[in-house]
């Protein structure tokens, strides 16, 4: 069983970037350009998860309603049904959850269902390719018997 969520969100911070859902949704990619992120977590107060907004719910929506979407609420483009895990879900939990559903953020919530942190899969790798690096060495150094 892989690490705990929380082990990511220790490394990448638990800074997430929110939007109301009445705002426009061109709002919401000026701040995932200005942030050089993805999605943004749809929350009236900050805690409650409303819903996802990423990149590919815009683009599809620019080529349904054109530039029409821009000035949409965000309440209305973005994915309502949102699957979420908690600080204390394995990684490889996350991982498969991830895979299965083919989704590429996933928010974070504490025991009280508020929001703690959002992992994307670029985390996730990142996490991983972390892991199996200090794997190697340690393997290394015991195969050298300098461990």
């Amino acid at each position: 069983m892989g690490a705990p969520v929380r082990v990511i969100l220790e490394r990448k911070g638990a800074e997430v970037a929110t939007v109301a859902p009445d705002a426009e949704v061109a709002e919401a990619v000026h701040v995932m350009t200005a942030r050089g992120i993805g999605a943004v977590v749809v929350s009236a107060d900050g805690s409650e998860v409303a819903g996802v907004l990423s990149e590919r719910d815009v683009v599809r929506s620019l080529d349904e309603r054109r530039e029409d979407c821009l000035t949409q609420p965000v309440s209305s483009l973005m994915t309502g049904s949102v699957h979420t895990c908690t600080p204390s879900t394995s990684t490889d939990e996350l991982m498969a959850l991830m895979t299965e559903e083919r989704i590429r953020h996933v928010p974070v919530v504490d025991d009280a269902g508020h929001l703690a942190g959002l992992v994307s899969i670029g985390d996730v790798v990142k996490w991983r390719i972390d892991e199996l690096g200090a794997e190697r060495e340690a393997l290394g150094e015991y195969v050298s018997g300098s461990y």
